[in-house]
């Protein structure tokens, strides 16, 4: 009897990312193709206003819209739950506008697929170089980072990173409930109260190669209050639950 061949997907969460999002399908159909994989590709459009969908229409993945923008939190679960109803036994998500190299997908399947982890953390911060983000972001990462470590009791290195890993087990979880609109910090909550173990790998990250971050000045004072507030509503909720 053959062994069992692993499926896997890759969840693309795109907003406004014409001019990325070609390139970036481009880059993970190649580079897994290079390292030997096989991937289920699935593109998620978020009700975008430019032309994303049309970009991708022709190319070797599922593209999946929302007819208004929901939110990175919902347009990441809905991937999930494709991948899910494929039954793909892993899933990885890339975000849309090229800071997630394809060639560091294998980097972070590897703790998944030899099941060391149940969810794997690509972090910019555990070795030096590549894009480290502007000198306003690391303050709001390291932020998140100190937060997450209180809440879970261990050290985070790169909270806020969307690019990550999950087993068939953390899939199902994620499928089922999963934050909405800037899910990241939250998530890693979400995992420590269902046992997952989670990992994280080093890996290089590129600057954004196109459109627009949603979070300015205001925009991330904001963010850091709201998804504070959402990850101390979580922890309350779980000890509420014990």
């Amino acid at each position: 009897m053959e062994p069992h061949k692993r499926t896997i997907a890759v969840v693309i969460p795109a907003f406004n990312e014409e001019k990325t999002i070609r390139g970036v399908v481009e880059d993970v159909c190649s580079s897994l193709h290079g390292q030997g994989m096989d991937a289920h590709i699935i593109v998620v459009n978020d009700g975008s206003s430019d032309g994303t969908a049309v970009a991708v229409r022709w190319l070797p993945c599922t593209l999946l819209n929302f007819p208004f923008n929901l939110g990175i939190g919902a347009a990441v679960q809905l991937g999930f739950r494709y991948a899910r109803k494929l039954g793909c036994d892993a899933a990885v998500q890339v975000d849309g506008d090229g800071q997630h190299p394809a060639r560091e997908i294998g980097r972070l399947l590897e703790p998944i697929l030899n099941d060391s982890a149940d969810v794997v953390i690509g972090s910019r911060f555990l070795l030096k170089g590549g894009s480290r983000s502007t000198l306003g972001r690391r303050i709001g990462i390291r932020y998140f980072n100190a937060l997450v470590g209180l809440l879970i009791g261990r050290r985070i290195t790169d909270s806020t990173s969307g690019f990550r890993a999950l087993n068939c087990r953390a899939l199902e979880i994620c499928a089922e409930e999963y934050p909405d609109q800037y899910p990241e910090p939250e998530a890693i909550i979400s995992f420590t109260k269902q046992n997952l173990r989670i990992a994280e790998v080093s890996v290089l990250m590129s600057d954004r190669q196109g459109g627009q971050s949603s979070i300015n000045t205001f925009a991330g004072f904001v963010y850091m209050i709201k998804v504070s507030l959402a990850m101390l509503v979580a922890v309350l909720r779980t000890h509420q639950e014990r």
